[in-house]
């Protein structure tokens, strides 16, 4: 008669889950008390300020005052208009960054000779810090010393310097090609690792069937990039209505405030008047109002790959 051995039944340790969860938290919380301190408790406190009448001072008593600053914003034209400025700011330069961008990924993913210096270059914009960027520019657009209206002069394009930064007329566009220049490089990254994702046999297949280099491109290349897009298009939306250093070192606003973004806006409001009850306000309404546009955006992007 043969003995069956049966294996011993795992014994179950109690308060384990518990303690491993507590472990969790522990190792959590060098990375979580950063973002709290740094970035949750500075949002929600700058929220709370939009319903105060703080301003600059010490001593200065600080007072509840509801929704008085949203009201006072509703009939102030000179924030509608910044408001109005940083969505053409924004538009543009998310749509023709995303252009540029995508030709020059479609670009990097072919075997171009020395691709990887080229895909390096790329990255020079990005790499340079705003500040540094706003005075290259200025530089380059001098009215006078710079070498753009120099080279314009000399193929005879225009008969005098253009101020590029300076006129009502140029100042605006001149900003947006410098926010297309320097946010095109972290675009382009992006959409080049979405393409470098995609199957190369879909490629094969479609040219089996005798589909054109156009037609890959718009019924594999895009469908394939569809999420990439979406979410690229998104933070750059969110980076470019929030934009601040590039402008202020470029135009500060000006001139005549056909550059003034809503952030150069109430920075303004904050901290050369001293109102800063007034400003957090406007950054309240900023904010809802970017969060409603990419809630339909997301949408309705979403919908469309349903």
């Amino acid at each position: 008669m043969t003995a069956t051995l049966t294996a011993p039944a795992p014994v179950k340790k109690k308060g384990g889950r518990p303690r491993q969860n507590r472990e969790a938290i522990l190792l959590f919380l060098p990375a979580l008390l950063p973002v709290l301190i740094l970035s949750v408790y500075p949002l929600i406190r700058g929220i709370a300020l939009g319903f105060t009448d703080a301003r600059a001072g010490l001593h200065v008593e600080t007072n509840f005052v509801g929704f008085d600053n949203f009201g006072k914003l509703l009939q102030n034209h000179l924030f509608w208009d910044s408001f109005r400025i940083g969505v053409i700011w924004t538009l543009s330069v998310t749509v023709l960054q995303f252009v540029a961008a995508l030709g020059l990924a479609l670009l990097l993913n072919t075997n171009l000779k020395f691709r990887g210096v080229a895909r390096t270059l790329a990255l020079i914009p990005w790499a340079m810090p705003p500040v540094v960027v706003a005075i290259m520019w200025r530089l380059l657009l001098h009215p006078t010393n710079g070498p753009v209206n120099e080279l314009l002069q000399k193929l005879h394009l225009t008969d005098h310097p253009i101020n590029f930064l300076g006129d009502f007329g140029t100042a605006l566009p001149a900003v947006i090609v410098v926010g297309i220049w320097v946010g095109m490089p972290m675009t382009t990254i992006t959409l080049l690792a979405g393409l470098q994702g995609i199957d190369r046999t879909l490629y094969e297949a479609a040219a089996v069937d005798g589909a054109s280099t156009w037609s890959q491109f718009w019924n594999i290349t895009l469908p394939q990039l569809r999420t990439v897009i979406v979410a690229i298009t998104s933070l750059d939306m969110i980076w470019n209505f929030n934009s601040f250093g590039l402008v202020y070192v470029l135009t500060a606003g000006g001139p005549g405030g056909k550059t003034m973004l809503p952030m150069l806006f109430a920075y303004n409001e904050a901290f050369r008047y001293g109102r800063f009850g007034m400003a957090a306000a406007m950054g309240d309404v900023m904010v809802v109002i970017i969060i409603a546009f990419l809630f339909f955006y997301l949408r309705n992007r979403l919908r469309s790959e349903a």
